[in-house]
């Protein structure tokens, strides 16, 4: 069942509900953001926002909707309760998410294996490490295993640290 907006908008006349249920359709749409405010602000029932947007949608245009209503009013204790629902509904989506399966590639598994291997050669924990290329002790062991993308900055961090000079990555170890 759509929600009745002139339940929210008693302030607009019947064109103008017309014009803003299609905004509400659209939260690409350049006055979504104006809209969306006035109705968060005399809302308090995710149900009734859910049952006229997608989630997804709300998600997604949240930044910018927030942004606008920042501007509007410094402080807004419904802004901050809506931030919190749409706080909630990221965890939610994120669980959703599923993570790729399968095996990481061949360079990651050959750049952790030679990390872990001057590291252990340098009688040094993950936990020294992570210290000394300030990361976290879990992104190395990802790293050493070969399951974390880093960035070039990182990985010359971590062979500064241990002295790494030259890493292998031809595919059978030789040249």
């Amino acid at each position: 069942m759509k929600l009745d907006i002139s339940k929210y908008f008693w302030d607009l006349n019947k064109e103008a509900l017309q014009e803003t249920r299609t905004i509400f359709k659209n939260h690409y749409h350049p006055m979504f953001p104006a809209r969306l405010v006035t109705l968060l602000s005399r809302c308090d029932k995710p149900h009734d926002l859910f049952s006229l947007i997608l989630k997804k949608d709300f998600i997604e245009a949240w930044p910018r909707v927030r942004s606008y209503w920042a501007r509007l009013e410094k402080s807004s204790e419904f802004r901050n309760w809506w931030q919190t629902i749409y706080e909630e509904l990221v965890r939610e989506y994120q669980k959703k998410e599923k993570k790729p399966k399968g095996s990481p590639a061949f360079s990651f598994v050959k750049i952790g294996r030679a990390i872990r291997d001057a590291r252990i050669a340098k009688h040094l924990s993950q936990q020294e490490v992570a210290l000394k290329t300030h990361l976290k002790q879990p992104d190395i062991s990802k790293i050493e295993e070969g399951r974390k993308n880093i960035t070039l900055q990182t990985l010359i961090r971590l062979c500064r640290v241990l002295e790494i000079k030259q890493l292998d990555l031809s595919a059978d170890g030789e040249r």
